[in-house]
């Protein structure tokens, strides 16, 4: 199976936002960042980049300040695939982000097991539905009690019950941050699980993607190695 190599965006107030250890409050325009883009404008990002797949994560929609759905929709017409975490937090919004999404992230931090298992009933044939979970501190990130209570490898384990495309374990103290990534950690969540492992949080480059594709893991969400040219950008493009 080929590894994909997945290129997030995340969007903030109509622009592309560098995350860092999700403290979003301090996530600055990209570009400031970036060695690649002088703009962070979505469509031009998205252009310049050109991936095969992209994961957006509409940051508004999550804190419950507004959407970037006009944005989403420009950029839909330069990719070929995407993954939206839109916030989901009821069936309309799911269906909501049909609109955009080949593939919708349902992450910890918003969604319930109840929700998860409404959505994956609910949405179209030939859209994917894909679980995030969050994680801080070593403990899953989640508004539903339920879903606080598992480690997160035994959240991965029970969400075999669901039919899911991907489960993503991203590490958001690591987000940004180019720590680097347990390999030991993601080849027990590839053990205990059913679907797609993917990886967010903490990459430094192409050797952390060779690490992890040795352990059976999927793909993984990049940004930061990327925008500094650790990752070179034709890799996201086959």
């Amino acid at each position: 199976m080929k590894f994909r190599i997945i290129f997030v965006m995340d969007l903030k107030d109509g622009v592309v936002v560098h995350a860092r250890k999700g403290e979003r409050e301090k996530y600055e325009p990209v570009h400031r960042f970036s060695s690649i883009v002088d703009v962070s404008e979505p469509t031009y990002v998205v252009k310049k980049v050109n991936p095969v797949e992209v994961y957006i994560a509409d940051l508004d929609k999550i804190m419950g300040k507004g959407d970037n759905k006009v944005k989403i929709r420009e950029i839909r017409a330069f990719v070929r695939e995407i993954m939206l975490d839109f916030g989901v937090r009821s069936v309309k919004d799911a269906v909501e982000a049909v609109e955009f999404a080949d593939n919708i992230v349902l992450g910890t931090e918003t969604a319930s097991l109840e929700l998860i298992d409404a959505v994956v009933g609910s949405v179209p044939s030939g859209v994917h539905v894909s679980v995030s979970i969050d994680i801080l501190r070593g403990k899953v990130l989640a508004r539903d009690r339920k879903l606080s209570e598992f480690e997160p490898l035994q959240l991965v384990k029970m969400l075999n019950e669901y039919a899911l495309k991907d489960v993503i374990l991203l590490n958001l103290d690591k987000v940004g941050t180019k720590e680097g990534v347990d390999a030991d950690f993601y080849g027990s969540a590839v053990a205990k699980s059913s679907h797609n492992i993917l990886c967010g949080g903490g990459v430094r480059g192409c050797e952390d993607l060779i690490k992890l594709k040795d352990v059976g893991v999927s793909g993984a969400l990049v940004a930061t190695a990327i925008h500094d040219g650790s990752i070179p950008l034709k890799y996201l493009r086959f």
